[in-house]
């Protein structure tokens, strides 16, 4: 509390701070309106040439004003609400699918020269500022509070829209949210135990040490689990493949939005695809460096992390176009195993693993020893989760041949 009303009081919020926060809110927003067009064209073609069709080319040199033709057909598409839908409630949720996702990407750093100790701060007439919209001490909860704000869009959706599959929809949502939030947080507890902050700029610090300029990424120095378990728990969060259930056309018509048209469709639309761009912005920050990358020449420092962020940043992208056009949807007891099962006891067992590292080099304990018995630890409690999990699949297997004959 004493570091958040500290960093409210450093804005003077009469002179060029407040400038440079409104220019920072109008730049931010464009840029991620023109990246969710760019992206709706780019997972398009992806998926086309994976499958061996075509995608959009007509509209544009090679189909590029495909994503500005689909928007101004919504524009002008009648806009509906079912005579037993919460009105006002109906009318609100997609602006809550679609400003978390905006507020998200407000803490990302995009740029900046995180070279040889440097913080990432350029100047700017006469002004030292981040190139991030805000740098809060608490931004990675800002993030988990957004992330978790935005579930409530789609959850309002199915429920005010008075019709039972989107209702079932909200229901899978809920039920997703709570399930991967918790490995998600799980693994950003490794993030905050590595890096000692909350502030996304502090991340990136702290993974510009070690050899060559990847050698203090976190996803490194973390083992990759945590890394792992967050690409997946994201991935649920997003509602994207192989996690889309609550929008699963084949059993639910269009889940939680079936009921929604023209320019309040668009925007569960525009939310979904802005989150999978903030989100891969979030996971380049806390694993991969963020802007920080080799400087090759010895002016205009933060424009190379511009192009660093961006290649990771598209890498990401592909990742998750790639993970629809090629993974099954699971079931959705699938969806609640992986999650409960296998996630947060794992990332929970990872976390636990990487604090006894932590007193290990602070105590001076050999750190082979720590790293053994923990892995042991980890691999015992996951034959005693397994084999209790049998037990409960056989003992309910004969509960009800025993109901039922």
């Amino acid at each position: 509390m004493i570091a958040q009303q500290a960093y409210l009081e450093s804005f003077d919020w009469t002179s060029w701070d407040l400038l440079f926060l409104v220019a920072k809110v109008v730049l931010i927003f464009g840029v991620l309106l023109v990246s969710v067009m760019l992206m709706v064209w780019f997972e398009r073609k992806v998926v086309s040439d994976m499958q061996n069709r075509i995608g959009p080319n007509v509209a544009g040199p090679w189909g590029i004003l495909q994503t500005l033709a689909d928007g101004i057909k919504l524009f002008f598409k009648e806009d509906l609400t079912p005579d037993g839908a919460d009105r006002f409630v109906f009318k609100l949720a997609p602006y809550l699918s679609l400003i978390p996702a905006f507020l998200m990407f407000a803490i990302v750093p995009v740029a900046g020269d995180f070279s040889d100790g440097k913080d990432g701060s350029v100047s700017w007439f006469g002004q030292d500022l981040f190139l991030q919209f805000v740098d809060p001490p608490m931004g990675i909860l800002l993030f988990l509070a957004m992330s978790g704000l935005g579930i409530y869009g789609v959850m309002l959706a199915g429920w005010a829209s008075g019709s039972k599959y989107p209702l079932l929809g909200s229901v899978r949502a809920s039920a997703q949210m709570v399930s991967y939030e918790a490995a998600l947080g799980l693994s950003l507890a490794a993030v905050f135990l590595s890096s000692g902050s909350l502030s996304t700029n502090q991340i990136v610090q702290s993974q510009t040490d070690g050899p060559f300029f990847i050698g203090g990424w976190n996803v490194f120095g973390l083992g990759f689990i945590p890394f792992v378990i967050f690409l997946i728990a994201a991935t649920a969060e997003l509602n994207r493949p192989p996690f889309d259930l609550v929008e699963a056309e084949q059993e639910l018509v269009g889940g939680f939005h079936t009921e929604y048209s023209s320019l309040r469709f668009s925007l569960f639309f525009l939310a979904e695809f802005m989150n999978v761009v903030t989100m891969s912005a979030i996971m380049v920050t806390l694993f991969f460096g963020g802007p920080h990358g080799p400087v090759l020449t010895d002016t205009g420092g933060w424009a190379w992390g511009l192009l660093w962020f961006f290649l990771k940043v598209l890498v990401f992208l592909f990742t998750f176009v790639w993970f629809r056009a090629t993974l099954p949807r699971l079931r959705y007891d699938q969806l609640m195993d992986l999650g409960w099962k296998i996630l947060i006891p794992l990332a929970l067992g990872w976390f636990l693993l990487l604090g006894a590292l932590r007193v290990a080099e602070i105590e001076g304990w050999n750190r082979l020893v720590v790293v053994a018995v923990g892995l042991a630890g980890i691999f015992l409690g996951g034959l005693l989760l397994t084999g209790a999990i049998r037990n409960a699949r056989l003992t309910r297997a004969e509960s009800e041949i025993l109901e039922y004959g």
